[in-house]
């Protein structure tokens, strides 16, 4: 893990960088790898403090989510086929602290998965990401640990668009 030499920040390209590289070195997953677009999704969603760039304590949260969540997708893909079925997806997203409903995980498969109902690792990274991002996002907004929070179409344009 090598930070960038002039801000000690790590941009959406040398995420793609850094993650591609390590992918490229594990056997067992699946992906045509992280592009451009899933990593400057995943800087916006962990970039607390709007620089357009993981600080040290947002990469550091991220690779070790990462890590976690490799295990959990290699641990899951029971078929050793590489990829995340649909089948094995709900016990996949549980490990993860993720018990959705049905109704969660037929959107995720139509949005992260193929065809077949099959997700890539990429894919099952930056879906992980995104949620990971959206419940701390809605914890930090529900301040009185209600379950609901309001916001304004303005507040919640900003919460969507940076995400």
């Amino acid at each position: 893990m090598k930070f960038s030499e002039q801000d000690m920040e790590v941009s959406p390209t040398e995420l793609m960088n850094i993650l591609n590289k390590i992918i490229s070195k594990h056997q067992g997953l699946t992906t045509d790898g992280f592009s451009i677009e899933s990593c400057r999704s995943m800087v916006a969603v962990m970039d607390s403090d709007s620089t357009g760039k993981l600080g040290f304590h947002e990469f550091k949260y991220l690779w070790n989510n990462i890590k976690r969540w490799q295990g959990i997708y290699q641990s899951h893909d029971a078929d050793g086929s590489g990829v995340i079925c649909a089948k094995e997806l709900p016990h996949a997203f549980k490990a993860a602290g993720f018990p959705l409903n049905q109704d969660l995980y037929k959107m995720i498969i139509r949005r992260y998965s193929d065809e077949r109902g099959n997700m890539d690792f990429d894919n099952f990274i930056g879906c992980l990401v995104r949620l990971d991002a959206m419940c701390r996002a809605f914890k930090t907004l529900d301040k009185d640990n209600s379950g609901s929070i309001e916001l304004d179409v303005k507040e919640w344009l900003q919460l969507m668009m940076y995400s």
